[in-house]
């Protein structure tokens, strides 16, 4: 009869030992997703000048255009509150949510600059080698008109995948520099 104890004592055992290296093994990759951390530029379109405050961009992979951007982005990841992927009419789309500051700047630039594009880059850690980012301009939306809600909605020039790693390592950027409940912007 102690045979018998001292077996199931071992299967159980051996099944709590696979739990638990299952466990360790799902935190770990836990930790690594909350860890990776996500870039955003937004720059603006202004015409070539000679005191080289300008530069051109390659935006698109497939068929590229060159836009001219200012050398500075006038938004960063800084200025994200939060960023989710989203439905849209025939794929999907990423909708960045800005900050009070990220707001106010996105409307002043809305403003000023109809019927230019935006330019918007991204550094996001690589789906298949986590260790390595890729560099990325992501869109080049047309400024139609003021944006006043601070929301920033754009369809990537990425895979479904690659935005949720885009949004992943936004909203770990946002977590990292939003500390005070003050700096949230009010929604």
């Amino acid at each position: 009869m102690m045979n018998h104890w001292h077996r199931f004592n071992g299967y159980l055992l051996l099944a709590l030992t696979l739990a638990l290296g299952l466990a360790c093994g799902c935190r770990t990759e836990e930790g690594k997703r909350e860890a990776a951390l996500g870039t955003l530029q937004v720059f603006v379109e202004v015409n070539e000048d000679a005191a080289k405050r300008s530069r051109p961009v390659p935006v698109y992979r497939d068929n590229p255009f060159m836009l001219n951007v200012e050398s500075h982005p006038f938004l960063t990841e800084a200025d994200v509150s939060e960023a989710r992927v989203i439905e849209a009419v025939g794929g999907f789309a990423i909708r960045i949510l800005l900050d009070r500051r990220g707001a106010w700047l996105l409307e002043q630039y809305t403003v000023a600059n109809r019927g230019k594009h935006l330019a918007i880059l991204t550094q996001f850690p690589n789906p298949q080698d986590p260790k390595t980012h890729q560099n990325r301009w992501l869109a080049a939306p047309l400024i139609s008109g003021r944006i006043s809600d601070g929301t920033l909605v754009f369809t990537p020039d990425a895979t479904r995948e690659e935005a949720y790693q885009i949004v992943l390592g936004l909203n770990n950027a946002a977590k990292k520099n939003k500390n005070t409940p003050d700096n949230k912007s009010p929604r």
